[in-house]
């Protein structure tokens, strides 16, 4: 089948290269444009699809839309058979979308019509949700609205942004190389519009933690913002980031350090930070971060 894949971040790679690996004819990538980054954030970085796509020596196309007719003359040019766009990041007009004889096929992270937009997987996590998933979904012009082809799910467990975001990406690999292959023999199922909710894009200024709200709820709202990004709370004036914790028993001022292994009471129960990183420092486990800190019972986070 010949297609053209639409991707950016790590996300999108398995995919990518699940097509590729299962004899599909990849005629184009269109990934976001290179920007600024690297160690000094300076130097223009690729996108991970795209240093992919060069080492496989497919053509790359970064346009900055879609919207000219231009650039879609030069996408219907390619003549494909059907469109694969995961993580893509840039709305696709009718004119893009129409061009693929099968039109075009979204791996979304999440079980439509839940957590559509952008942040599925942050959402997920932080509304505590058992179990989440990768729906395949034909595209329409909707935000995440098509009607949906193929579903896999996977609990969401004890597991962060960072974890479950590989777990999906190889997940949808895989569901999508299936779809492609069953396509002829697939219905499509219509979702269910009253039943949707929005993933909105994260801030980065509902990361700070308040520590007023529950253990539990605390504990989702790190794992949702790990590892970007980064729940965060103030310790003596300086941020340190929390990417991992677990709820325990305890009770106290919110915020407040309740013993010398780094108990921290909730508006209701403790939590136990398992990794943590101050500013401009590496991540490293609680152990580690308490033998070059010293923070003992009755230190506050703020």
């Amino acid at each position: 089948m010949r297609i053209i894949f639409m991707g950016s971040p790590e996300f999108a790679v398995p995919t990518l290269q699940a097509l590729v690996h299962a004899a599909h004819e990849i005629v184009c990538v269109y990934t976001q444009p290179p920007r600024p980054g690297g160690r000094r954030g300076k130097e223009l970085t690729e996108t991970p699809v795209h240093q992919l796509a060069e080492r496989l020596g497919i053509e790359v196309r970064h346009p900055t839309s879609l919207k000219s007719e231009q650039e879609q003359e030069k996408f219907a040019a390619l003549d494909a058979d059907i469109a694969v766009v995961a993580a893509y990041g840039l709305i696709l007009p009718p004119a893009i979308l129409d061009a693929p004889k099968r039109g075009c096929l979204n791996v979304h992270a999440s079980l439509l019509p839940d957590w559509r937009g952008a942040a599925p997987i942050h959402r997920s996590i932080m509304a505590g949700d058992e179990v989440t998933g990768v729906t395949i979904m034909q595209m329409e012009a909707g935000l995440d609205t098509g009607p949906m082809l193929a579903t896999v799910r996977t609990p969401v467990e004890n597991k962060t942004t960072g974890e479950l975001t590989e777990e999906l990406a190889e997940l949808g690999a895989q569901l999508m190389v299936g779809t492609l292959i069953d396509i002829d023999a697939l219905h499509t199922v219509e979702q269910d519009h009253d039943a949707a909710s929005y993933a909105r894009k994260i801030d980065k200024a509902e990361a700070r933690i308040d520590w007023s709200r529950s253990a539990e709820d605390v504990v989702r709202h790190i794992h949702g913002l790990s590892p970007f990004p980064g729940a965060w709370a103030e310790l003596d004036g300086a941020r340190v980031k929390f990417l991992r914790a677990e709820p325990v028993d305890g009770s106290g001022g919110p915020g407040t350090v309740l013993d010398d292994d780094l108990t921290i009471a909730c508006g209701e129960g403790a939590i136990r930070p398992l990794r943590l990183q101050r500013a401009g420092k590496p991540a490293m486990e609680r152990p580690e971060f308490l033998h070059g800190n010293s923070v003992g019972e009755g230190t506050r986070f703020a």
